[in-house]
């Protein structure tokens, strides 16, 4: 079994649950070491004094702020950890909130939590049963590794699923940060059209067994390649950016090859529906003529 990176309680009201944090995910990417250009010699990294020039133990290391002045107030890891709230050992929960009102831009990592020992593992799973049946977030924080984190909790199954996310100041305006955005409602209606039909053309499932890193997988390949002296197959250049002039007929196009992967029929023009033409009025002249003949009649 995997040991846990962080160990506490989540607190709310007068109840406190023990928990313990595991890690939810693994990246899968390709590990490299670093070397000289045209050389076999390993590049390492050594926390060096600065001053002396000598190699420091990392046992040895404190961290500093700078107070100005090039004066530095110096902390080591028992005083950081004297002014963590409930000595980094406590997530206190502050509110319930709907999952739907969580911006997804404010998540960060995810994490399991299971029950802190046998003997808790009744209010622990008395926790996850209350919170499934609402759809709700405990949203709370805690201190770990130096840092506090703002963190949201919610029951998945059997078990519950931690996640950590950003403060607010910590998510930037993207106001601030892009030069222009195009303002909104400037597409033609047939362009919009077509553009809502590709979109029902291309949806489906959730499923995340259907992804895959295929950038991770060419890696591999390369190295393979290489090793073996095989030529390496370069992948296709991204596509040009599709023209205003050009846009209704590239999403046509889309649309009828996203049909036929699915083997329905390709997309059609709507018909309109047929135009209603007026009644003609009836003229008095032509009024008269219909009653003079039915009195001849």
């Amino acid at each position: 079994m995997a040991r846990p990176i962080w160990t506490g309680a989540i607190t709310f009201g007068l109840v406190s649950v023990p928990v313990a944090m595991y890690t939810a995910t693994s990246e899968h990417e390709v590990s490299f070491h670093q070397f000289q250009k045209d050389t076999t010699d390993r590049i390492r990294y050594k926390r060096v004094n600065e001053r002396t020039g000598r190699e420091v133990d990392f046992d040895d290391i404190v961290k500093g702020a700078d107070v100005g002045g090039g004066n530095y107030v110096m902390l080591d890891a028992d005083e950081l950890d004297s002014v963590a709230p409930g000595r980094s050992r406590s997530l206190e929960i502050s509110r319930f909130v709907d999952l739907a009102e969580i911006d997804p831009i404010y998540y960060h990592r995810t994490y399991y939590l299971g029950p802190g020992s046998d003997d808790t593992a009744k209010v622990y799973g008395l926790l996850r049963d209350a919170m499934a049946g609402e759809n709700r977030a405990a949203i709370g924080t805690l201190v770990m590794r130096g840092k506090e984190y703002l963190t949201a909790i919610r029951a998945e199954d059997d078990v519950l699923v931690l996640q950590t996310m950003y403060f607010a100041d910590e998510v930037r305006d993207p106001k601030e940060e892009l030069d222009s955005l195009p303002r909104r409602g400037t597409a033609r209606k047939a362009e919009l059209a077509m553009a809502h039909q590709l979109i029902d053309s291309m949806s489906g499932s959730w499923k995340p067994a259907d992804f895959h890193d295929t950038y991770t997988e060419r890696v591999q390949k390369l190295i393979k390649a290489k090793k073996k002296g095989k030529a390496v197959t370069v992948a296709d250049p991204a596509p040009e950016p599709t023209g205003v002039s050009d846009l209704l007929e590239v999403l046509r196009r889309s649309v009828d090859e996203a049909a036929k992967r699915r083997g329905s029929p390709p997309a059609a023009a709507k018909k309109q529906p047929p135009k209603k033409t007026a009644a003609k009025k009836k003229t008095p002249a032509k009024k008269t003529a219909k009653k003079a003949a039915k009195k001849a009649a």
